[in-house]
Order: structure tokens, then sequence, then C-alpha cells
């Protein structure tokens, strides 16, 4: 009854409310909330603060929560081990991808991972803004440049350049800019990276950084979207390569300022803290990783 308790306590971090969590697992919201009770007397500690609108982890229940990943991954792995052999990997896996590597490099990545292994689950959400890694529940997450969370463990899948580039409709209608200033005078179609507007553009002259900060008519948290804006003509971008390479290849996109690209930026596979990986956990970092070697080689 103690793990399916902390596997319920888990749902309930992953959902945000007990109701959401009894619908997920189907058990009232009452029954969730006297197994959650006997949970914490169990450990004789408090593992949400609860109000009425909100519910958020105690240090104790950050600490339950690292700690029972771990523990019923452990688990997880050893059933699995018993029940369809040593090689057979199976459960769930919740990922976090950036909006655009994530419907086209993960979504295959994905598709071909539980067609070679059909007892593993994945849950994907794509998101360009900030995600709590530990306390939304995530296996693992993709995201752009450095990582500022020293408690994450982290894994590097290449360096990519971030372009600027536009239609050809859009740089017939009001010209290419020569130099990184002249973006001042252009419709800049920006990102907005959770609460981070990304309206602050950096480039290189002669190995001296530099910066502008960019305007345009349009903002959106959705990089599927800014990209489609572009290639309709409606302005000028920065992208990594990894989402306008095709783009670029067939000509609807052209790049911009190649002479002023700042050094690329990391793409970092993030991992919550703790001792290791559940085995399908590793197992899926290592196919996503050979997948972009070959995207870096190439």
């Amino acid at each position: 009854m103690l793990i399916d308790n902390i596997r319920l306590f888990l749902t309930i971090t992953e959902k945000g409310s007990l109701v959401a969590a009894g619908r997920e697992v189907g058990l009232s919201a009452t029954t969730v909330s006297e197994r959650l009770a006997a949970l914490e007397a169990h450990y004789g500690v408090v593992l949400f603060n609860r109000t009425t609108r909100s519910l958020s982890l105690t240090d104790e229940g950050r600490t339950l929560l690292g700690g029972a990943k771990i523990v019923l991954g452990e688990i997880e792995d050893l059933d699995a081990r018993i029940r369809h052999g040593a090689e057979t990997l199976s459960g769930p896996i919740r990922i976090s991808a950036p909006i655009d590597i994530g419907r086209s490099i993960v979504s295959r990545v994905i598709s071909s991972f539980t067609a070679d292994h059909p007892e593993i689950s994945i849950e994907l959400l794509l998101s360009d803004g900030y995600v709590d890694l530990v306390g939304q529940g995530f296996d693992l997450a993709l995201r752009f440049g450095a990582v500022t969370d020293s408690t994450l463990r982290t894994r590097s899948l290449g360096l990519f350049r971030r372009i600027v580039c536009a239609a050809p409709s859009y740089i017939a209608s009001s010209g290419a800019p020569l130099a990184p200033a002249d973006l001042t005078q252009h419709n800049c179609l920006i990102m907005r990276f959770g609460t981070t507007l990304d309206n602050v553009w950096r480039f290189e002259a002669g190995k001296k950084p530099q910066s502008v900060t960019v305007r345009g008519n349009k903002i959106v948290n959705d990089g599927s979207l800014v990209r489609q804006w572009a290639l309709e003509g409606h302005g000028i971008i920065l992208k990594s390569e990894l989402d306008v390479a095709s783009d670029l290849q067939s000509g609807r996109l052209v790049a911009l300022l190649e002479d002023f690209a700042p050094p690329p930026n990391p793409l970092q596979m993030m991992f919550p803290p703790g001792r290791a990986q559940p085995r399908r956990v590793r197992a899926f970092a290592e196919a996503l990783n050979s997948t972009m070697a070959v995207k870096g080689a190439g």
C-alpha cells in the first residue's frame, strides 16, 4: 500500500490537484485525500502546502518526489526483467521538448523507439518556455542554451547555430539587413520563452560580441508559428538551424547576416537530480543522442 500511495503522490504532483489526480487514476477526490493523509502520517511530515486555489510541494515533498521517481523506476525495471526477460524495457517516460524539434526530431525518435520497445509508453509535452522538471514529473527535457539549475543533470546533444532568416517575398518587399544594426529598421517576429521575451539578438563581428534589440508586430510563444509567419513573408526570425534547415535548403527561407553569426548554442538533455535514471529513460536518451549525432554531423 505504501508503494501505491507513493505512486499516487507522484500523480498528484504531476497533475497539480487532488481532483485531477483522482480523475487520472479513477479515484474520488476524497479517496485521494485520504491516501495522501495516510502517506503523510506514515512519514510524519506535510508533503504539500495547501490553499483553496493551489497545491505546492514542501521541502519534504520535494525530497520524496526525487527519491520516489528513482525507487519506483527501479521497481518497474525489476518487474519488467522478471516478467518479460532481462532485455525488455517497459513503463512510462514523460518528456518535455521545444515545439519545433518536438514535432519533428523527437516525435520520430519516439515512433522508432516505441516500435522497438512496445511495452514502453511515452508522454510528450511540447513547450518553448520553462518547465519545472521535478515539480511536473518529467523524466527528461530538452532545452537550448546553458542550464541555470545546477541540481539538474545534463548531457549535451551537440552545438547548433541560430540563424537570422526571412522569406524571399519579405526580402523583395523590405530589403535585407546588411549589418545587425539594420534589424532595427525591419519587422522582426519575436519568440517568447515563458516569461522571457527573446528580443535581444546576439551577433559577433570579428570576435567582438554585439547585440541588437529588435521589434516587430508579432510576438508568440510557439516556435512553429513564428516559423510559419516567416514563411508567409511577415518578417525576419531568429531560429535554430534544426528548425529551419529544410526551409533554407529549399529556398523557402534565406539566411541573413551570416558574417555576423555568434557561436552555436548547446542543445541539452536534462534529467532530474538523483542517482540514476531507469533503464528505459537511459535507453531513450541513447536513441535521441544517436539521432542528434547524425544531425550534427550533417
